[in-house]
């Protein structure tokens, strides 16, 4: 029974999007038509369409599915413990004396295989 209320729902997927490519098209078309008039008036047109068409598209099954993971993907970030700067601040410090030794173990490497090189070929 669910599955035929889906169906139903979301036959004309294929219609919506097609009016959504037409609206975007439309607002593309029509900001290089109307290049002589006021930037504002444009990127106010332009925000509208671009509102339409995502509602259409939201009306859609993968609109739909897209919404819905942008809502569990915000609740999963409520959800993480950010750190504290200090505990950032540590952290870096951290990193930055690691990369510091790896540098200067890698650059006596680079030495001494240098030296080992130049002593066999001469």
């Amino acid at each position: 029974m669910k599955d035929v209320v889906k169906n139903t729902e979301y036959r004309l997927d294929s219609l919506k999007w097609v009016v959504v490519a037409a609206l975007v098209a439309a607002g593309v078309y029509g900001n290089s038509y109307f290049a002589a008039e006021s930037m504002l008036y444009r990127v106010i047109g332009l925000l509208i369409l671009a509102g339409i068409a995502g509602w259409i598209a939201t009306q859609t099954s993968k609109g739909s599915a897209f919404v819905t993971l942008c809502m569990e993907a915000r609740t999963e970030i409520r959800k993480v413990v950010w750190p504290t700067r200090t505990e950032t601040t540590h952290t870096t410090m951290i990193v930055v004396i690691v990369v510091i030794i790896v540098a200067i173990i890698l650059w006596g490497l680079d030495s001494f295989l240098s030296w080992l090189i130049a002593l066999i070929i001469g």
